[in-house]
């Protein structure tokens, strides 16, 4: 088969890295790629092409998948789906995976997936939809200023505000709504009681009749140790995370998963991809956060590293509506990711900073770097994003992967680069 997966961050290469695996694979591209991504090989010796093609671009993509017959295209960012990438190609009868663009709301609108939680009955925070300031800070108010404010739309995983007091909220629902920092992903704006708990990932495979629960991980957002500092798109993360356990599991596929097929069901939304539930773990059991409609990054890269089962069979069921034959297998093996990210990032950073370091870390056992924000110039590997590797590593303990994974982080060298050290030290103290 021929395949193009849509994406250029350690996402899309986790999931590169994780279908060239696959013994039915003959050719597969990458749009637009980085420099991790165009050094990935086939089973059959075929190097992966990296097509420079924005994620955007919906017409060149097409094109494009028409031209070298793709059989499956896979899509891996937020922007794309949220475009109705999936509905333009099968216009064309291009087989696609990822949800239609009515079922990639759950993301794309926050106030859509809120009030899809509310109508069936899928445990969350008390909240609020706003489109006036006043009104917003009002409800502020109710909540004693504890509170997270949320741009309805995509905002680079940075529209999210998490506020202590009645003035940091007022700062954000300013800041949103009144300045836009986020544009039209901020005219409306859904502010959420502050939940106490612990804050987990749960991915789940679709295939618009059924939800097939991926083991647990944990993100880290924050840029700085003791999740200090500003939102990120994602410092890094470990898989297992031992805050559900398994009669917690059931509680998650009962009152979410299982509400949310048939919500779904009712609503006649055809929902075929990755549905990834931000949850928090409160002391009334786990109530979701926000949902996205596509695999999270930096949680992609620990995920890819944990599953023993080929990744293209398991996507092509999921396309074509027929997981019910299928099983996911999993490592027992724990799983970390360590994220190396530009100085000042997610602030402003610089580009084209030389990584060196590489060659040693593919020596040691277990790790992978997955590139998020690389590129080639002159046949060096550079930066070119704020995250820029993902440091993965498996062990035989969560304890092993994360030592592994940091013996990783200290032998690759840029210019500016931080990380946090404290990956995984949540599950290890609890």
């Amino acid at each position: 088969m021929n395949i193009l997966v849509i994406g250029g961050g350690g996402r899309e290469h986790a999931l590169v890295w994780k279908l060239a695996q696959s013994p039915r694979i003959n050719a597969l591209w990458c749009a637009p790629g980085n420099a991790g991504i165009s050094s990935e090989r086939l089973l059959n010796g075929s190097p992966v092409t990296c097509a420079t093609i924005p994620a955007e671009d919906l017409n060149a993509l097409r094109d494009f998948a028409i031209q070298n017959k793709i059989d499956l295209t896979v899509v891996g960012p937020d922007n794309p789906l949220a475009l109705g990438i999936v509905d333009f190609f099968q216009e064309k009868g291009l087989k696609i995976w990822g949800p239609n663009q009515r079922a990639a709301q759950f993301e794309s609108s926050k106030v859509f997936s809120q009030e899809f939680m509310e109508k069936y009955g899928i445990p969350t925070a008390k909240s609020g939809i706003f489109t006036n300031a006043d009104e917003a800070k009002g409800f502020v108010r109710s909540l004693s200023g504890k509170c997270a404010v949320k741009a309805d739309g995509l905002a680079l995983g940075k529209g999210v505000l998490v506020c202590s007091s009645v003035q940091q909220s007022d700062a954000a629902i300013e800041e949103i709504l009144v300045k836009g920092a986020f544009g039209q992903a901020g005219k409306r704006i859904v502010i959420q009681e502050y939940l106490e708990g612990t804050e987990i990932s749960i991915h789940a495979l679709c295939d618009g009749e059924r939800a097939l629960l991926f083991p647990t991980s944990q993100d880290h957002k924050r840029a700085l140790d003791g999740d200090e500092g500003l939102n990120t798109g994602g410092m890094g993360t470990y898989s297992p995370a031992p805050f559900l356990d398994e009669s917690g599991m059931e509680r998650v596929s009962r009152e979410i998963l299982d509400r949310w097929v048939g919500g779904c069901r009712a609503e006649k939304i055809d929902f075929r991809g990755i549905l990834y539930p931000g949850l928090m773990v409160t002391r009334e059991g786990p109530k979701v956060i926000e949902f996205n409609a596509r695999f999270g990054d930096p949680e992609t890269q620990v995920y890819m590293m944990r599953l023993k089962s080929d990744l293209l069979e398991s996507l092509l069921a999921s396309a074509n509506g027929s997981l019910g034959s299928t099983k996911l297998e999993w490592t027992k093996e724990a799983a970390v990711c360590v994220v190396m990210a530009s100085g000042g990032y997610p602030g402003n950073y610089s580009k084209g900073l030389a990584v060196k370091g590489l060659d040693a870390v593919n020596r040691i056992s277990g790790v992978k770097v997955f590139h998020a924000g690389t590129t080639l110039t002159e046949g060096n590997i550079v930066t070119s994003g704020g995250r820029v590797l993902g440091v993965t590593a498996v062990g035989t303990t969560l304890v092993e992967a994360q030592q592994r994974a940091y013996q990783a982080v200290r032998q690759i060298q840029f210019e500016g680069a931080h990380w946090r050290q404290d990956i995984a030290a949540k599950a290890l103290a609890c």
